[in-house]
């Protein structure tokens, strides 16, 4: 099958009308698992566990090359969502899952707790609200501080009052990728990186996928049908291709429009504090979250790294072989430094002038757009959608990496 894979052949590529030849070759398979990101490695893993026989096919040269490494790596508690929802539920269970694997696996991570800070009179009543929707979620140990209590233990920290998150913490994202790779093949999982699903179509009630080189959809040009060089025919198809997953989506001929949901990208960089010879925090700092994120807030990486960020930008999608491709753009403008510099101030008065640096970006995957309310992960199954056997993750943006582990239990047990 792996070689299979390796040497098949494909001549173009464009939109999702598809001339499926006679000779394009097909194999029936027990799983597939579309995206190699931190939740598709859970997922594969746990399948594995529960003997099923599973695929993982990524677009990408390696493992979590997208969202999974271009994240704040924070194991989130549970605070910001409504309660009963996936990401209340989800968060909190992966969380409780998250820490105990990487005990037993000794992953690098720490629970070093966390400070949401009001910087104002007008801000502290949406502290009371995180209060409540973290305790109704099952979140335990959070406290209210006053602000002269929080600015005892963060001498550096600025505010009116704090909720502190105690249970929050830090992961090093990709030695738990690497981690998860290892369980995955350790229960016969294989990998076929390089390899994009172009789309597919139901037959005789199952979803056929169409495969291709990842190279060969590179020397595209748009204009014309993109053509599998392999068919799969899964028993299971769990698409967890994160930023591309609606546009995979729309590529299922037989999947319905209707249930696919209209997908949303918010740019978010960060900036490194340079010059640092002694962190200035030592639990992780967040302000209110703000329209479409969590505030621009302070990170602390395993190494001792203060980073600073995400902020939200959004910003156009792209076609889908670029977007199957990840040709998005993740450059780090310095014209938000300023932006940063007045957000950050508001609770890190001493933050240097010229202390900031570009880190990196990342691209969140929302169903939700400017100045909407946040939607929640949509984990669509047959009861959903009519086709047997495929499972779509959309919206899988944060506590995606927190929930991972929740999100896999769960799509393993439907």
């Amino acid at each position: 099958m792996k070689t299979r894979l390796l040497k098949l052949l494909m001549k173009s590529v464009g939109n999702r009308n598809y001339c499926l030849s006679s000779g394009v070759p097909r194999e029936r398979v027990d799983c597939v698992v579309i995206g190699a990101g931190v939740v598709g490695l859970s997922v594969a893993r746990e399948l594995a566990l529960r003997g099923r026989q599973v695929l993982v096919l990524d677009s990408a040269p390696t493992f979590g090359t997208v969202t999974s490494s271009r994240n704040s790596e924070v194991i989130h508690a549970g605070i910001y969502y409504p309660p009963n929802s996936l990401k209340a539920r989800f968060c909190v269970r992966g969380r409780e899952l998250l820490y105990k694997y990487c005990s037993q696996r000794q992953i690098p991570h720490k629970q070093i707790g966390k400070l949401i800070v009001a910087t104002g009179p007008s801000e502290i009543q949406k502290l009371h609200y995180l209060m409540d929707c973290g305790i109704k979620n099952g979140v335990h140990g959070l406290k209210m501080m006053e602000g002269s209590e929080a600015m005892r233990i963060e001498p550096e920290l600025r505010c009116s009052k704090a909720l502190l998150s105690p249970v929050s913490g830090i992961v090093d994202t990709h030695s738990l990728m690497l981690s998860l790779v290892g369980d995955a093949e350790n229960g016969g999982t294989i990998f076929s990186c390089n390899t994009t699903v172009i789309g597919g179509h139901v037959e005789q009630g199952e979803l056929c996928l169409h495969i291709s080189q990842t190279k060969h959809l590179e020397m595209c040009n748009g204009n014309t049908s993109l053509q599998p060089e392999i068919v799969l025919i899964p028993k299971l198809v769990v698409n967890s291709a994160g930023l591309s997953a609606p546009a995979l989506a729309k590529r299922f001929d037989g999947l319905q429009s209707a249930v696919i949901p209209t997908a949303y990208y918010a740019r978010g960089c960060y900036f490194t504090l340079s010059n640092t010879g002694i962190c200035p925090f030592k639990h992780l700092i967040y302000p209110i979250p703000e329209d479409g994120g969590l505030g621009v807030h302070v990170t602390l990486d395993l190494n001792g790294q203060v980073k600073f960020g995400p902020n939200v930008e959004w910003i156009d999608g792209i076609d889908d072989v670029s977007s199957f491709l990840n040709k998005f753009d993740y450059s780090v403008c310095t014209s938000h430094m300023k932006l940063f510099y007045h957000e950050i101030k508001k609770y890190y008065p001493n933050l240097k002038d010229e202390s900031l640096e570009p880190g990196y970006a990342g691209i969140r995957p929302k169903l939700s757009g400017p100045r909407q309310p946040p939607v929640d992960f949509l984990i669509q199954g047959e009861d959903i959608h009519g086709i047997t056997g495929l499972v779509n993750l959309f919206g899988i943006e944060s506590p995606g990496l927190t929930s991972s582990m929740a999100i896999a239990e769960h799509i393993a047990t439907m």
